[in-house]
């Protein structure tokens, strides 16, 4: 019997990429899922180089490609994605790729949402702010995207301790951790989740 196509999962990163790189690991060698391509919207991220060690294509677009164009969509389109990952990346995803892949873009936020969420609240801007209000315990938040910024349906929350000494790069190494670990299992349960019948109303 032939054996189906794998799944493809396509990638979005606006800088360093670990979150890339880890799905990139992961998936490496995987039966049946793949990192398809890679696109993103600045030329020094580090992102790209990663897919490249992976020999995975990697993709450059611009804000007017972005936006006022359909090019975006055209290439991504060729990959035939299962799923999108936005694994740090900054820009509002825009309506003609929302109604293309309905409820196949996903987030990843480092903070418990719906706080410290929003335009502008990434990387170590959310670490301090957390410090910052005092918080117990951050975390992350993997969610479907819509038209607003980090406020899509959850997926999954993990949560973590914010300890008194913590700095933001401390807060923000151990947020990573469980990135890192919660990722890759998140796509693999959506892209199960994909194959199994849907029950009937």
């Amino acid at each position: 019997m032939e054996r189906p196509a794998k799944k493809n999962i396509v990638i979005f990163a606006s800088g360093s990429g670990s979150n890339a790189q880890r799905l990139l690991e992961h998936f490496e060698h995987h039966p049946d899922i793949r990192v398809a391509a890679l696109f993103s919207n600045n030329p020094n991220a580090y992102a790209l180089k990663r897919a490249e060690t992976y020999h995975v294509p990697a993709f450059l677009f611009s804000r007017e490609e972005f936006y006022k164009s359909e090019k975006v969509l055209q290439q991504l389109q060729q990959f035939q994605p299962d799923l999108i990952v936005l694994a740090g990346f900054l820009w509002l995803v825009p309506q003609n790729l929302l109604r293309a892949f309905p409820d196949k873009i996903i987030n990843i936020h480092p903070a418990l949402l719906p706080q410290y969420g929003g335009k502008g609240m990434h990387g170590q801007h959310v670490h301090t702010a957390v410090i910052q209000a005092g918080e117990p315990e951050s975390g992350i938040t993997i969610h479907y995207i819509n038209e607003e910024y980090d406020k899509g349906t959850f997926i999954r929350q993990e949560r973590c301790p914010v300890l008194p000494s913590d700095t933001p790069a401390d807060l923000a190494a151990r947020v990573l951790q469980l990135e890192h670990l919660h990722l890759p299992q998140v796509v693999e349960q959506l892209l199960d989740q994909q194959d199994q019948p849907k029950k009937e109303d």
